[in-house]
């Protein structure tokens, strides 16, 4: 009798706790995210981490992590004509300015600027195609198995481009070994010059930073209508570094707001 009550409230216990994270997972509108603590390799919370989705402007980190690994940060790069053609968000570059590389690594993270996304892949392999078979290249090389690239900012292309949280969590983890990385994603606001002079004001478009959260979460945004809203990044919770990242989200910030508060314990 002992038992076989023990084992129907096991049983009770067992349904309400699935109930219970199955809400969990509901109270989120991402369609798929991870959240992660690097420092201990322990994953606090995930939904459909291997699940397919479109990278939109997240794209950027692995842009920059490809440029920090292979281009001096104070070398100048020159704007080609080819540069100027991508859409909007874009500062607007002419064909032949120059502009250290830092400062177009500064637009790509804050601003998101699609131009100068490519100025920095043709500057490292030459042409924009080139740059994206490195990208491709290096993802395998980090474990991304499951993320083909386009193009080196996440706009939308004929090509099949699409990522897995889970990979764009090794992505910006490699990233976030760079010094320079970690220093730029902190930055709310950023002045950059061209080599002629020309003044480039540039603000973060990640509104974590604005809202007067409690805590800040450093990282990359992304938006297409294709791939919704996007963003990966990170904070510190003692000794532990916690990235998150969340994909195709309908309220992405109150998203990213429920997961690190509830799953990482983190007062925002």
């Amino acid at each position: 009798m002992r038992k076989t009550r023990f084992l129907i409230l096991f049983i009770v216990f067992f349904i309400a706790t699935q109930n219970f994270y199955a809400s969990a997972k509901d109270s989120v509108t991402c369609k798929a995210a991870i959240f992660s603590d690097r420092t201990k390799v322990v994953r606090l919370y995930g939904k459909d981490v291997h699940k397919r989705v479109y990278p939109a402007s997240t794209t950027k980190v692995m842009t920059a992590l490809l440029v920090m690994e292979n281009l001096s940060l104070d070398q100048y790069v020159t704007v080609s004509q080819r540069a100027t053609y991508p859409e909007p968000t874009k500062l607007y570059l002419k064909p032949g300015e120059k502009y250290k590389v830092r400062d177009l690594l500064y637009a790509i993270l804050l601003k998101s600027a699609n131009d100068a996304s490519v100025v920095l892949a043709e500057a490292v392999a030459g042409s924009e195609e080139k740059f994206v078979q490195m990208m491709n290249a290096r993802a395998k090389e980090i474990n991304a198995k499951h993320t083909r690239f386009a193009n080196s900012n996440g706009l939308p292309s004929k090509r099949k481009q699409y990522t897995t949280a889970y990979d764009m969590y090794l992505i910006f983890r490699r990233a976030m070994m760079h010094p320079f990385f970690r220093e730029a994603i902190k930055q709310k606001y950023k002045t950059i010059y061209s080599k002629g002079g020309r003044k480039i004001s540039l603000k973060s478009h990640n509104k974590i930073l604005f809202q007067g959260w409690k805590r800040n979460i450093y990282g990359k945004t992304g938006y297409t209508r294709q791939a919704g809203a996007c963003f990966v990044g990170t904070l510190q919770k003692g000794d532990s570094t916690l990235i998150i990242a969340v994909f195709d989200c309908k309220e992405r910030w109150a998203d990213i707001k429920h997961i690190v508060s509830r799953y990482g314990g983190v007062s925002l």
